[in-house]
């Protein structure tokens, strides 16, 4: 049997699916963020970066780069294997007290990704809790529905950010029955933001725990960057709080934050933690000390606001189709999966630009966008350069502008996780 075949057609029907990514050979430079030089066919150019995740460039923190360094210098680099065999090393015990002081929970557990830690964390809960009902968000993301997948249990899920639709399937699950609503804060492809309040009250009201995704909130929302949960006051009314120290905090891996009798039973029952190799001591050093800058440093979030806030302002006023966002996430529609792909190219080639195409299956079909995120370290002089480039993109490929000063009035239809299917899992 020809088992090459299989994987040749695989590739081809991405392909033919005008679906088929190609990543770009990108090297940031320390201290000059968001710019990084770029290879391709044995040439360099430096270009700006404008879709990092590093959403407030504390990846490149002289303080944090420092205590990588210097926690490498004094143990290694590697953890040497998973917390069973080879013991914890103490910077990762000193970082899951702090991310449980970050959210006021009596205990955290850290894992080698956010994915991971949904995945683990999710399907545990689930298999856990006795005749257990998880109630998931449509929109959430592809590590969420995995959890739910792979707990076992049933599952219903509630149309996005739809409180009547949640609270009509609560009702019909009963009050003694085991729930669990899992759902994020800010959803990243939208920028839009969960009804949290309300759902944590219709948890409270039927005997449900709830599970929070924050992965893109925190560092960058509430007074010390414990997220949305803690902007709204909620924090302690959230059974358990999911975050990543890849995103805002600049550095690699996952947690949960919770009561630590749910804490332990995770670390006690979750193959994804057992069976896996610590965080290396380095990078808990370093996601350590970005999450205590953060905590007590505000300046970076204001200036991330002030800088988003531009972004959108300008682009829209320039008629682009800026798509509508509760937060920091500037999608702006394109509408056509090629046409997506030919201005990141152009953007990238032409223009030193960096913004990586979102299609299909991250989006649904039609709703392609590029998907821009500024940092407090995109200048105006940057927004500016970024609005003439999409202008002149757009211009000389024909994509359609927006309506009413650039904003496209709809909101898009329900994002389908990759490789997931629609029904959730």
């Amino acid at each position: 049997m020809n088992y090459q075949r299989f994987f040749e057609e695989a590739v081809a029907q991405v392909h033919a699916e005008r679906r088929y990514r190609v990543f770009a050979d990108l090297e940031r430079i320390v201290g000059r963020f968001p710019q990084a030089i770029w290879r391709a066919n044995g040439e360099e150019k430096e270009i700006t970066v404008w879709c990092s995740n590093d959403y407030l460039g504390m990846g490149q923190h002289p303080d944090v780069v420092a205590a990588q360094q210097q926690a490498a210098g004094r143990m290694g680099t590697g953890a040497g294997g998973t917390r069973n065999i080879s013991g914890t090393n103490h910077p990762l015990v000193e970082l899951e007290h702090e991310l449980a002081d970050l959210h006021g929970k009596d205990a955290a557990l850290v894992f080698t990704s956010g994915f991971v830690s949904n995945e683990a964390a999710i399907s545990t809960i689930g298999k856990l809790l006795p005749n257990c009902l998880i109630l998931s968000d449509e929109l959430n993301h592809a590590s969420m529905i995995e959890g739910v997948r792979r707990s076992g249990t049933e599952k219903k899920i509630f149309r996005h950010n739809d409180v009547r639709h949640l609270e009509s399937l609560l009702q019909s699950a009963g009050w003694g029955r085991s729930k669990l609503i899992v759902f994020e804060s800010v959803y990243s492809m939208d920028g839009d933001i969960a009804p949290i309040r309300q759902i944590v009250e219709l948890a409270e009201k039927y005997n449900a725990m709830t599970y929070i995704d924050e992965v893109h909130a925190v560092g960058m929302y509430g007074g010390r960057g414990g997220g949305i949960s803690e902007q709204e006051g909620l924090a302690d009314r959230i059974d358990v709080i999911e975050g990543t120290l890849a995103k805002a905090f600049g550095t690699l891996g996952g947690y949960i934050a919770g009561d630590r009798s749910v804490v332990d039973a995770v670390r006690s029952y979750a193959p994804g933690f057992i069976f896996t190799t610590a965080l290396p001591p380095a990078i808990a050093a370093a996601a350590t000390v970005s999450i205590r800058h953060l905590k007590a440093s505000q300046s970076e979030r204001d200036i991330h606001q002030r800088q988003t806030k531009r972004t959108k302002q300008v682009l829209s006023a320039a008629g682009l189709p800026v798509m509508p966002s509760e937060t920091h996430i500037v999608p702006v529609l394109v509408g056509d999966p090629e046409l997506c792909k030919m201005a990141s190219d152009r953007l990238l080639a032409s223009h030193g630009i960096y913004i990586q195409p979102i299609n299909y299956p991250t989006v649904p079909r039609g709703t392609e966008r590029l998907r821009i995120t500024p940092t407090p370290f995109h200048s105006d002089a940057l927004v500016e350069s970024l609005r003439d480039a999409l202008v002149e993109t757009w211009n000389a490929l024909g994509i359609p502008y927006g309506a009413e000063g650039g904003t496209v009035v709809q909101r898009t239809d329900r994002i389908v996780p990759l490789l997931v299917p629609k029904s959730g899992g």
